[in-house]
């Protein structure tokens, strides 16, 4: 380090150094390795008067600061690098050397300007790609040091009574959080509508809130059944309204829903073949394989929803008994142990040690690209999703989800009851599940092949799907020789 020190009072008028910065020079050299090694922009540089060129251009502790928080992250040396030489044309570009907030109008702007310039540099072969990533730098670090002008977001006038609905169906209802925030997310959009057209909510009336249930199915192509849950959701909302005296009495009681009858759709469902297939995409080594390989496992072996997953934590997985806690997005403050199979053992052992980056996070599944952060519902879609069509697999649905279905019928076809499958998957009604009992092809092939001349009126209810025996008894009027029997009965002196 002296030695680097005794060089730059050699080079002070050819570094043209003030100072300060000269001193901040030591001060940094020293920080970054106090044993005698170079700044963060000599380890980025091999070229001592480019890391030097650096270090003396304004805002270097801005920069510094901004670029080890992106090393922390996970950004490899070729995106640092590029960072700090984008840092650079910020300055110059936006005018940084005043301490004034930069709104992200002035970003858009520069970064068009920047893009499109004359001549334009041989590395440039996209301008729009140019600016989007000279945008990106900007927010981001702008945002970092402080110096964003954030847009003011617009005044929401129904912000305080969804914040208590909100509170109303955490703390009375006991909902849990994805729920409290779907509903919230339906009556803040209805409440937005309501607003831009100049309505009030004491001047309502069910009229105008069923044409508003409709306008979600003609114009935002809702199907039936996400119509039913909008029309469920306004119902509890109108409830708490009138509660709090908010709008006209009656108005939840009077809300029109779709009719959805019982079992009426079949779930979306990979054979069990078509999931091995899947899962032998995965069989490499390379580090984005390793880490799917283990997520498809989870979904496979547990049913996991997408949300579940992703609030698995490194300290869920207890290695000692072997156990693996979830915890389960529909039921609050609801948890489930389940034991952890050697195969999905071995590959999240095989995920922490070889691939998953060291991270303030403790949520088991993270990013592999910076910035590093929990996995997203969206990467985990996509983990399913560009596999599945990699295979040529076409379905309604190819999500995560999929395998959750595929996961039921597999057990289902191995012989497990409702009852142990719906604790498995975490159904608290075995309702929930005995929709699986369609997609049992194996099973209904085999009471297809039946005599059903023996067959009780139960078994027949069961294999023609009726809900009631009722419904069956219909079926003894075409029994001929039955009601011959009976017509032949003799009943005594019966008038």
């Amino acid at each position: 380090m002296w030695r680097r020190v005794a060089n730059c009072f050699g080079r002070w008028r050819e570094l043209n150094l003030t100072p300060h910065n000269f001193l901040r020079y030591i001060v940094e050299c020293f920080l970054e390795n106090p044993s005698g090694g170079s700044t963060m922009f000599h380890q980025l540089y091999n070229r001592e008067s480019t890391a030097e060129h650096h270090f003396a251009s304004p805002l270097v502790d801005e920069r510094l600061r901004y670029l080890r928080h992106c090393a922390e992250q996970g950004c490899t040396r070729g995106t640092l690098r590029g960072t700090a030489s984008m840092l650079l044309t910020l300055i110059k570009k936006l005018g940084l050397r005043n301490k004034r907030e930069i709104s992200i109008e002035e970003i858009r702007t520069a970064g068009k300007r920047w893009a499109s310039r004359k001549p334009r540099h041989s590395s440039i072969k996209h301008g729009l790609r140019s600016e989007r990533q000279f945008t990106s730098v900007a927010v981001n670090w702008l945002r970092f040091i402080g110096r964003l002008r954030e847009p003011v977001p617009p005044a929401n006038p129904n912000a305080g009574l969804v914040a208590d609905f909100a509170d109303y169906l955490s703390r009375e209802k006991g909902l849990a959080a994805e729920t409290v925030k779907l509903q919230c997310w339906y009556v803040t959009d209805f409440l937005n509508r309501l607003h831009s057209s100049n309505r009030r909510l004491k001047d309502l009336s069910i009229s105008d809130i069923n044409e508003a249930v409709a306008l979600k199915g003609n114009q935002d192509g809702y199907t039936r059944r996400s119509l039913r849950c909008v029309a469920e959701v306004l119902r509890s909302f109108f409830r708490y309204a009138e509660a709090q005296d908010l709008c006209s009495r009656g108005l939840s009681l009077s809300i029109k829903a779709p009719r959805i009858y019982q079992n009426e759709g079949i779930p979306t469902v990979l054979t069990w073949y078509d999931v091995q297939r899947l899962l032998a995409l995965t069989d490499s080594d390379h580090p984005t394989d390793i880490r799917d390989r283990a997520i498809l496992l989870l979904f496979m072996s547990y049913g996991l929803r997408s949300a579940e997953l992703r609030r698995l934590r490194l300290e869920d997985i207890d290695w000692e008994r072997e156990t693996i806690l979830v915890r389960h997005s529909k039921q609050q403050q609801r948890q489930q142990v389940y034991p952890l199979s050697t195969q999905v053992g071995e590959a999240l052992l095989r995920y922490l040690r070889e691939v998953r980056l060291r991270s303030s996070y403790r949520e088991l599944f993270l990013t592999m690209i910076s910035p590093i952060q929990p996995i997203s519902g969206t990467c985990l879609w996509n983990i399913v999703g560009w596999r599945l069509r990699k295979l040529g697999i076409s379905l309604k649905h190819i999500g995560p989800h999929v395998l959750r279905h595929a996961c039921a019928t597999h057990l289902l076809a191995e012989g497990l009851s409702m009852k142990a499958i719906a604790d498995h998957l975490g159904h608290l009604s075995p309702k929930a599940t005995s929709i699986y009992a369609k997609v049992d092809l194996n099973g209904l092939r085999q009471v297809a092949e039946f005599d059903l001349g023996g067959l009780s009126k139960k078994a027949i209810a069961d294999y023609l799907g009726d809900l009631s025996p009722k419904a069956t008894s219909i079926h003894a009027k075409a029994d001929l020789n039955r009601l011959r029997q009976v017509a032949e009965f003799d009943l005594g002196g019966l008038s």
